[in-house]
């Protein structure tokens, strides 16, 4: 991408009217490592005249950039919220996830093939109706209320985004509203009955656990909202950049026919090559020489994930879609340090059931359309994406 060449000529941390940036792949691993940094919180260091503005607009919603959101706090009680979370979120409850991921990926698929005309909004047909399936096993959302939640999930999705118009600031701030009334009142029946949901086993823990494990119901609210925020339109970015990249490669979806083994490569290289999440901030706590500047305390470091993804240095021909590359577990698409991505093995199983699924469902599809980009900064994905589908193959035999 030109802008990001262009500022990586100029070198590895360079300074823009209102922050520093970089776009060198080992200066951002630092960074995202480093204890003299802390995460960008909502309405902090902004221009004067936004930041009045923010204030004005200010409301006691939660929101996936203001504590007590795990995007927006750091240790002690990141770490707080990261082991309950974790006590939950186990390597062998993300195994039960992707099973559930390989039903819901046929079914849906099936459907598609029972219903549809032959020329579809993969977005809208699929992309989306996977993530908010398995988002609501996680929250035990019942069926009748799921449509609910991927409108909730579309409105809210731009709130990770920056410098939004002033009309669309205000819808995602109703999103975030009607979400939040809704999940307030969904916990506290989760609480009346039960269920085997992750959100339910949180709860649980939360109030039979120790204080280590212990969440209020104001932070098991933020930790709701944010598995919708965050695990939603990333996911469905994913899916979207994923197809459009191997519709354009179909010598790529050749080879993975053949060898189905490179599948899980495969979506590290999308995730490269197409970050569904472009970029990240930090805030220098006290004042620290990085690459050779002094910056000083509460100073902003702009960290473009997406082009440290495209660094020359670590990756060879980093501008070529490349599904054998054999280093591209080094990329950045998920954050680093504390902050990686918790959701992150579950992504990377939507991911790859969710392409190899729809692909060997449809082996005939095309692009039927250019398509058209999300208009956000921080996210990238697809709004729409038109596809004729071709024939169906039976899943009857799909590998799971």
């Amino acid at each position: 991408m030109p802008f990001y060449d262009e500022v990586r000529a100029q070198g590895a941390l360079v300074k823009s009217r209102v922050s520093y940036l970089t776009v060198d792949h080992a200066l951002a691993a630092e960074l995202l490592r480093s204890d003299d940094f802390r995460v960008l919180m909502m309405g902090s260091n902004l221009p004067k005249p936004l930041a009045w503005l923010e204030r004005q607009t200010r409301d006691d919603l939660l929101h996936p950039l203001r504590p007590p959101s795990l995007l927006a706090v750091e240790p002690p009680d990141h770490t707080r919220y990261r082991k309950s979370v974790s006590a939950v979120f186990t390597p062998r409850a993300v195994a039960g996830l992707r099973d559930r991921v390989e039903q819901t990926a046929v079914g849906l698929l099936d459907q598609l093939a029972a219903e549809s005309g032959g020329v579809v909004d993969v977005v809208a047909r699929y992309c989306s109706q996977l993530p908010v399936s398995i988002i609501s096993d996680i929250l035990g959302v019942p069926d009748q209320d799921r449509r609910r939640v991927l409108e909730f999930g579309e409105l809210a999705a731009p709130s990770l985004d920056i410098g939004l118009p002033w009309r669309q600031y205000r819808s995602v701030q109703r999103g975030i509203a009607g979400f939040n009334f809704w999940l307030a009142d969904h916990l506290r029946e989760l609480r009346r009955s039960p269920s085997d949901s992750l959100m339910s086993q949180l709860i649980r823990t939360s109030e039979n656990g120790s204080a280590e494990t212990h969440l209020t119901d104001t932070e098991l609210l933020a930790i709701a909202g944010l598995v919708l925020a965050a695990g939603f339109e990333t996911t469905v970015n994913l899916l979207s950049n994923g197809i459009h990249m191997l519709l354009d490669h179909p010598e790529h979806l050749r080879t993975l026919r053949e060898r189905r083994e490179l599948w899980p490569n495969t979506v590290e290289e999308i995730l490269r090559l197409d970050s569904p999440v472009q970029l990240t901030a930090r805030v220098a706590l006290r004042d620290v020489e990085l690459a050779g500047r002094q910056i000083s305390r509460g100073e902003l470091v702009v960290v473009y994930l997406a082009a440290a993804n495209r660094d020359p240095a670590v990756f060879a021909d980093p501008h070529r879609f490349d599904i054998e590359r054999p280093n591209v577990g080094r990329h950045l698409a998920f954050s680093g340090g504390r902050h990686f991505c918790l959701g992150a093995a579950l992504a990377r199983a939507e991911g790859e059931v969710g392409l190899r699924a729809f692909f060997e469902h449809f082996p005939d599809v095309r692009a039927a359309g250019a398509g058209s980009r999300r208009d956000t900064r921080v996210l990238r994905g697809w709004s729409t994406l038109p596809v004729a589908l071709g024939r169906a193959h039976s899943m009857a035999g799909f590998d799971r």
